[in-house]
């Protein structure tokens, strides 16, 4: 029997593990009771496909029929989820579930449907048959790349946790207060919206036939076939109108919604309160950010046009977006005024919208309220779709102590500078927000984020600073688990601090998910791709940050390592020295440049670069290199280098890797191995990153950097 759409071989495909079926048959009396109910909606046969004994288990031997491919291709996947389903190494995981999601993504209507409402609906349908544990939901919305929508089949009371019965002897006292036969409909119905919207954008006449057929009355079809035909002819028109039309009567293209926010001007009596017109241009970028139909530049791109002589065309074409934002703020004791005005450019500077807000502040709220009716009448005028989930995120205030936020903004702008001196600054102002709103998750992120950045940037060990950011970090998780912000700083402690990239790399997709435009995410995915060694996929992450931001240097400069690590010196060498023209300070490159020049063979230039990065990045460290020009050797150099730096490492430390780098760079193999093996005693951040640099080439057949791959279980 063919799907109600051609070129399917199933409208609805079951998944589950046999471990929920096996013992109480519940599944497959679920599936019993679901069939029965689509016959009660669907007046055509739904096909549906359920295996009563399927693959339990995942082995690398495992060939996967061809025929299931088949079989998966179905309108809606809908998953059993209970304890043992969201297991990455079984067979409906990796063979059902995952490969459907892929699938669904690349065929014509996508994993995202939109229904007859308005409402956006994925195609995948799950059902819970018990609570999941929080690290199982944020596994499963990793892969759907959003929140799970589920019809619950689950009985709770007192020490129970159980599938739903559809006869239950106690069932006053399940705290859900579902009913079996009530969750059973809600299935259907959702079932029908879904495959209704699909068939109906399929457009075809014989599918749109079939669809409206199904929702008469049997005595009525022949009455009624002068109606259906009307509809059909009716939706070809429809198709026709919105296809064709446009092509005749359109007066202008639809223009991408590419937006950059501009800093917000302080027109303060007082300097002191830039920090807090920043933070207020920085929450509506986050907020516009959220936005899936927008594609906003970043803060630090946009900075570069601060106090700018510019015009607003100038800016725009050359950020390459089409509205640009402006602001300017005033700040009085508890007085707020912003005039806030918004452009369209495409070939001159057109307002089209612009809005005062005059308020006396009381508390955070306030605060919120006017950022996210901001952000929220931006996105109207640019017809922007907001889901939603996300319309709640942005309406949601993160504390309601204006002190507390006002020194949450100021840590953010201390850690955003990324130079020792001012992580502690940062901490001190993130400690002072957490102080005055206990339950402000942002400040726990904000405290975990500098205790992360510290160790990277050889400030502290990561012994010392690994424990503190778990601590942030937990206090953060538990107090609000729905911020992209929280995700992020996950997957920061799991790839750096505790190598464990699975499961950053489910945060990375969770915080995607919660922010799809959030090009720090997108960066730190990359990196996380080059540890495992998937320098194509890590290409592909920055090309989406670069492309979401083409002026952001954070996301040229991985790029740059990525064409090191692919043996591209010169495009690394030349991309490098494209950053270094516009921030000669930028202590990611002068810690990395002198590596590409290394390999490219120009060894007096390396030296160079490698003295200011001492002078600058690792101030106060052994910095032989303002001596190079009265040695003889380059190894010489290198060797005298590492040998200071390893010296002075219990008073002034710095990550061992560091000092592996210039040994490699000497050919100093042993040494080399040394630094690389206190590395990983130390549990240094950047141990397994920088095992991808080619610098580390000559020692592959060594038996010592072998075991470093395999206890860091590198593939």
């Amino acid at each position: 029997m063919p799907s109600l759409i051609a070129g399917y071989e199933y409208d609805i495909f079951i998944s589950y593990r046999q471990k929920d079926n096996k013992h109480d048959g519940w599944v497959t009396d679920f599936v019993e009771h679901l069939k029965g109910e689509l016959e009660s909606i669907f007046k055509e046969d739904v096909n549906v496909y359920f295996d009563s004994n399927p693959h339990d288990g995942l082995l690398e031997t495992y060939d996967v029929d061809a025929s299931l491919k088949e079989k998966l291709k179905c309108l809606v996947f809908v998953p059993i989820l209970s304890r043992t389903y969201c297991d990455i190494k079984s067979f409906a995981w990796k063979h059902e579930f995952e490969a459907f999601v892929n699938m669904a993504s690349q065929d014509r209507f996508g994993l995202k449907v939109r229904l007859s409402n308005g409402n956006i609906a994925s195609r995948v349908l799950p059902i819970r048959i018990y609570d999941l544990d929080p690290s199982d939901s944020v596994l499963f919305e990793s892969v759907i790349g959003g929140v799970i929508r589920s019809v619950d089949f689950i009985y709770l009371s007192t020490g129970v946790n159980r599938p739903l019965l559809p006869k239950e002897e106690k069932h006053l006292e399940n705290l859900n207060h579902s009913n079996y036969r009530d969750q059973i409909n809600k299935m259907g119905n959702a079932l029908k919206e879904i495959v209704f919207a699909m068939v109906l954008s399929s457009c075809t006449t014989d599918s749109a036939q079939k669809v409206v057929t199904s929702y008469l009355p049997e005595s009525g079809r022949k009455r009624h076939d002068f109606i259906i035909g009307g509809l059909i002819v009716l939706l070809a028109l429809l198709f026709s109108g919105i296809v064709f039309l446009p092509m005749f009567f359109k007066n202008e293209k639809t223009i991408e919604k590419t937006i950059v926010v501009l800093p917000f001007i302080n027109d303060s009596p007082s300097d002191s309160n830039l920090y807090f017109m920043n933070g207020l241009m920085e929450d509506v970028l986050i907020h516009l950010q959220s936005i899936k139909d927008l594609t906003p530049r970043s803060r630090i791109t946009a900075e570069k046009f601060r106090n700018t002589s510019k015009t607003i065309p100038e800016i725009a074409k050359e950020l390459g977006v089409n509205y640009v934002v402006e602001g300017v703020g005033r700040r009085s004791g508890n007085l707020i005024k912003l005039n806030i005005n918004l452009y369209k450019i495409i070939k001159k500077e057109v307002r089209i919208w612009g809005h005062s807000y005059d308020q006396e502040i009381h508390d955070a709220s306030d605060v919120f309220r006017i950022e996210s009716q901001l952000s929220e009448e931006i996105a109207q005028k640019l017809d922007a779709v907001i889901t939603p989930q996300e319309r709640q995120r942005i309406e949601k205030a993160s504390t309601a102590n204006l002190a507390a936020y006002e020194d949450y903004l100021l840590g953010k702008s201390y850690l955003n500078r990324f130079f020792h001196q001012d992580f502690d600054e940062a901490m001190q102002h993130f400690e002072l927000a957490k102080d005055k709103d206990t339950n402000y998750a942002l400040a726990y992120v904000g405290i975990s984020e500098v205790c992360i950045a510290r160790a990277l940037s050889s400030y502290t060990s990561s012994s010392e600073a690994t424990p503190k950011a778990l601590a942030a970090f937990n206090k953060a998780y538990k107090l609000d688990s729905t911020l992209a912000e929280v995700y992020v700083c996950r997957s920061w402690i799991q790839n750096y601090l505790l190598y464990d990239y699975q499961g950053a790399e489910f945060s990375c997709k969770k915080a995607l998910s919660l922010n799809p435009n959030n090009t720090d995410v997108r960066i730190g995915y990359a990196n996380l791709l080059v540890t495992l060694g998937q320098f194509k996929e890590a290409a592909k992450q920055i090309e989406v940050a670069l492309n979401l931001d083409p002026m952001n240097l954070n996301s040229k400069g991985p790029y740059c390592m990525i064409m090191f690590c692919s043996r591209r010196y010169d495009d690394a060498i030349s991309g490098f020295n494209e950053i270094l023209k516009i921030d000669p300070e930028n202590g990611f490159v002068l810690d990395n440049l002198p590596l590409a020049l290394h390999m490219a063979g120009r060894y007096s230039e390396a030296l160079q670069v490698w003295e200011s990065a001492f002078s600058i990045y690792f101030k106060g460290k052994a910095n032989i290199f303002k001596q190079y020009h009265k040695l003889k050797s380059y190894v010489e150099i290198l060797n005298l280098q590492g040998d200071n730096l390893a010296r002075n490492l219990r008073t002034k430390y710095i990550n061992p890797t560091e000092i592996a780098q210039i040994y490699a760079c000497a050919g100093n193999k042993r040494r080399t191995l040394d630094m690389l093996e206190s590395a990983l005693a130390k549990h240094d951040p950047n141990l397994p990153y920088i095992l991808r640099y080619p610098i580390f080439d000559f020692l592959k057949d060594d038996i010592r950097y072998k075991n470093l791959s395999y206890k860091l279980n590198l593939p």
